[in-house]
């Protein structure tokens, strides 16, 4: 059994934020439909590197956040298709949609209409902005949402600034927070039998994540400085050149900077004035770098991490994503799942990365063709097969 089994989400999500937050509910045992335009579906079916599955309606982005989830094709437009949709509503727990604000208002189907149908409905609405305030209604995408936060100002160094992130970290978290959010209200509505709205902005998402750099700004009245790849509460606390690479370094406490010394072969910097105490590494950085690594140099960046890691020198190779992915740490963890998806082949996708002892979910379907479950969907509610024919006659579905 998994930890959701008998909550019911629809899903009327696109693209990253919205699938992100119901791949979770998914892969937690929740039964997720996604409510697809039946011409082409989420734009993610479209996205990605390989064209012949662009052309499947099948594309890489949408692989990847979609395991486990059903397809349920409705054109809202019309009132047949309305009154489908309702009758949906009534059976569920969870709707999620990351529309603009006052996109289910106009259809008719906003959450105040819904709740009465349904007053145990967790509905979550995920935006750039929110549904209020001033810029609720301009449209937004990653990228605006890392420079609006102060996420793309405080990366990179004097020689590359601003710099964004090198995945939609925004979208990502904002996803992450819904499913946060949904799985908190269901504990509330399983309480009180009352459902409620949730207004999720990936603006809003991001900037906690900055924590005690904002804290050093809003209470500190200090800056962000541009470190690069350096940190910069210690010293040696960074990115080093190896000689076949690089390594990260974390000696962030006086006993791991003196058996870094002695580890390294620098011994002689443990009594330097410049490097004794941590305030003056952190002035002198500069200057300290090439002294040690001048001695990484001399030895490949697996020999350093295990001669530092030994002796409590918090330490690690900078990988490419294909070796972070294939690492034993996480082939352990069983981070990635292989699922055969029809018409695609076998894929790897992401598992339920939180461990649960005695409801533990994983990836136990591939994600859905376009429309792959409406017929049995529309006969659950009651419709018979003649009514499935003639709503895909009528383009209702």
């Amino acid at each position: 059994m998994k930890i959701l089994n008998g909550i019911r989400v629809l899903d009327m999500t696109n693209v990253l934020a919205g699938p992100f937050a119901t791949l979770h509910l998914a892969l937690m045992g929740a039964e997720v439909i996604k409510i697809e335009n039946p011409n082409g579906g989420d734009l993610a079916r479209k996205l990605g590197n390989v064209q012949e599955l662009n052309d499947k309606n099948m594309g890489t982005s949408f692989l990847a956040q979609n395991s486990n989830k059903k397809s349920f094709t409705l054109n809202l437009k019309g009132d047949v298709a309305k009154e489908i949709f309702k009758k949906l509503v009534k059976t569920a727990d969870v709707l999620v949609e990351n529309f603009r604000p006052g996109v289910m208002e106009r259809l008719g189907l906003s959450y105040k209409v819904l709740s009465e149908i349904n007053p145990k409905l967790v509905y979550c609405a995920i935006s750039g902005f929110g549904q209020t305030g001033p810029d609720a209604f301009k449209p937004a995408y990653d990228q605006i949402i890392q420079g609006l936060s102060g996420v793309m100002a405080i990366n990179g160094d004097e020689t590359l600034n601003p710099l964004r992130c090198g995945f939609p970290v925004c979208d990502t978290v904002g996803g992450m927070n819904a499913a946060f959010a949904i799985m908190s209200a269901l504990y509330h509505m399983e309480k009180t039998g009352e459902g409620q709205f949730i207004d999720i902005a990936m603006l809003d998402s991001i900037m906690p994540l900055m924590g005690w750099v904002a804290a050093n700004l809003l209470i500190g009245g200090k800056h962000p400085v541009l470190m690069g790849n350096d940190n910069l509460t210690a010293a040696p606390s960074g990115t080093f050149v190896t000689k076949d690479g690089y390594i990260n370094i974390a000696a962030n406490k006086q006993e791991q900077w003196e058996n870094l010394c002695d580890v390294v072969g620098v011994p002689e910097l443990k009594t330097d004035e410049r490097f004794q105490k941590r305030d003056n590494r952190k002035k002198n950085r500069k200057a300290l770098t090439p002294l040690i690594e001048v001695k990484l140099k001399e030895k490949e960046t697996s020999f350093w991490c295990d001669a530092l890691n030994e002796k409590g020198i918090p330490s690690g190779e900078i990988l490419s994503l294909d070796a972070a992915l294939h690492q034993p740490q996480v082939t352990h963890r069983k981070a990635l799942q292989e699922i055969e998806t029809p018409n695609v082949g076998k894929i790897r996708v992401f598992n339920l990365t939180a461990k649960f002892d005695k409801t533990e979910g994983d990836v136990d379907a591939p994600p859905p063709t376009l429309s792959e479950h409406t017929k049995d969907i529309l006969i659950e509610l009651g419709y018979s097969i003649d009514d499935f024919e003639k709503f895909k006659l009528d383009k209702i579905v």
